[in-house]
């Protein structure tokens, strides 16, 4: 292996280490709000006791597989884009032997955010206290498909420090669910989502970027990309990425008055990186080392990301659509 190309396995290596690492600060305990809340006579289709309960049983299968290591049983209460990228982190915590932290959900929550929709499929979104070592607050949701359903977890995202997220319509826990096509907003929530995804891949370059604010996510991918763009370049080598929006990966929580939607999403992405000059594109972190397995390295390597992204999407005339938290986790590496 030749000097550069040690270099860039460790550019990059170092990149993924530290590159998403200010997802991992703390957020403020207490959410806060852009409006206050307002009364109505829907009513939660279930209460915050029975919310609680659903949380536990989740939360037994995640420490039951974290301990063993194994998806083994994951899918009897997380489905999916939480299924992807929790499959991922226990198929790399087999081989190095370490839980990533970031896979951690506290036991306690800030807020939940339960259904007034007596129809499935029914989502809740909760929001839990930072981690005992001060990792940001996440977001989860929980899905269940039909009235026989047992609630799975369908989606984690880290929030974002000092991210801004809105008041419901019932004080504390209830509001509406909306869906992707919610209109009266400055952008349908599925069409806010693909928007990101072009924000996401092009950058300051996107035809979009005027209607989003600056994001955590999108400044560290874009300082990831500057880091490694030097070791690429240093062996006449190229990378690009790519995002898609699932059009069917989507949840959707009204807030109150007509403000907006909270829409949380599954983006993926792929990295394709060649070295350049004949020379054997690498993992280039224990993650990828371990997703990698025992295949034989060629030019060129891709890897494949689920981004789960949680944007604010306010009514028209509102502002700008806010990206306030994300998660994203390699689940394939392949040569090509």
């Amino acid at each position: 292996m030749s000097k550069t190309t040690t270099l860039l396995q460790r550019a990059i290596a170092a990149s993924l280490a530290i590159g998403i690492l200010p997802l991992l600060s703390a957020c403020q305990e207490k959410v806060p709000t852009v409006s206050e809340p307002t009364s109505t006579t829907a009513a939660p289709v279930m209460t915050e006791a029975k919310e609680e309960a659903i949380r536990g049983k989740i939360l037994d299968v995640l420490n039951k597989t974290d301990q063993a290591k194994s998806a083994d049983g994951l899918d009897e209460r997380v489905e999916g884009p939480e299924l992807a990228v929790r499959t991922s982190q226990l198929t790399i915590a087999k081989a190095t032997n370490t839980l990533d932290k970031r896979s951690t959900v506290p036991s306690k929550i800030s807020q939940t955010v339960i259904p007034t929709d007596s129809s499935w499929p029914r989502s809740i979104f909760t929001i839990t206290t930072t981690t005992d070592d001060q990792q940001s607050q996440r977001l989860l949701v929980l899905n269940q498909d039909d009235a026989h359903s047992n609630y799975k977890l369908w989606g984690i995202a880290r929030l974002f420090q000092g991210a801004q997220l809105p008041a419901f319509e019932i004080p504390k826990i209830g509001s509406s669910m909306g869906t992707a096509k919610d209109t009266g907003l400055v952008s349908t929530p599925a069409d806010a989502v693909a928007h990101y995804a072009d924000l996401l891949e092009n950058g300051t370059g996107s035809k979009y970027a005027k209607d989003f604010g600056d994001d955590q996510l999108r400044n560290d991918l874009a300082e990831l990309t500057a880091t490694v763009q030097k070791g690429i370049e240093a062996n006449k080598g190229t990378q690009s990425q790519k995002f898609t929006a699932q059009a069917d990966q989507i949840r959707v929580m009204r807030a109150a008055g007509g403000t907006g939607d909270l829409v949380v999403a599954q983006i993926n992405s792929e990295w394709t990186r060649s070295a350049g000059e004949g020379r054997e594109s690498l993992p280039a972190s224990d993650a990828e080392k371990a997703l990698f397995g025992k295949g034989k390295a060629t030019s060129t390597m891709k890897v494949t990301y689920v981004n789960v992204v949680a944007l604010w999407v306010p009514k028209k005339d509102g502002g700008k659509i806010q990206a306030v938290g994300a998660e994203r986790q390699p689940i394939k590496v392949e040569a090509q």
